[in-house]
């Protein structure tokens, strides 16, 4: 007799794993979206947690991939950090990563610090509001707002718009070409 949670990762591991891709695509680039959603639907399901719904399952998933991500970041610039302190200019790979798609809205978002990105990823990119951003990544509201206020300046800074973070509730990004995304 099937477990409980089985049909849960079923359908997270299945039906909505696109989904998740896409979002941690966005956040760590496509080199490594299907490791990042892989070790989240791992870390997720290993220890059977008793989720009602398939929704709340996903959740769980996307803030583990947004808290992998910005463990790993954390994780890549320490290690940068010792190499510069220890190697040789020479011998320090450079830190510049591309991600898929648009090369303007990539750059800008790998531009980003990794809770602006997230933050900026769950609210626009995904359509959260405000406060499930927060649940998702576990942060204040106020953290929330914070993160995507900075991001948001420094993306409008990046690709030459001028919207104003504090009078947007959704948008799209929009492409310098006029491609939407």
């Amino acid at each position: 007799m099937p477990s409980r949670w089985e049909p849960m990762l079923h359908e997270v591991a299945g039906a909505r794993r696109g989904r998740l891709l896409a979002f941690a695509e966005m956040l760590a680039g496509a080199h490594a979206a299907e490791d990042l959603v892989q070790d989240a639907v791992i870390a997720t399901f290993s220890k059977r947690r008793g989720f009602d719904t398939a929704a709340q399952a996903e959740s769980y998933v996307r803030r583990a991939i947004a808290s992998r991500y910005v463990d790993s970041v954390r994780k890549s610039s320490a290690e940068r950090a010792r190499m510069e302190r220890t190697a040789p200019p020479e011998a320090v790979p450079d830190p510049t990563e591309k991600v898929g798609g648009d090369a303007a809205i990539d750059a800008a978002m790998a531009a980003l610090a990794p809770r602006e990105r997230a933050c900026v990823a769950l609210r626009f990119l995904e359509d959260l509001s405000v406060r499930d951003t927060a649940h998702a990544l576990g942060l204040s509201e106020g953290a929330v707002k914070r993160y995507v206020s900075d991001g948001l300046k420094r993306l409008n800074a990046a690709l030459g718009t001028h919207e104003d973070p504090d009078s947007i509730e959704t948008t799209r990004v929009v492409t310098m070409e006029g491609g939407n995304r």
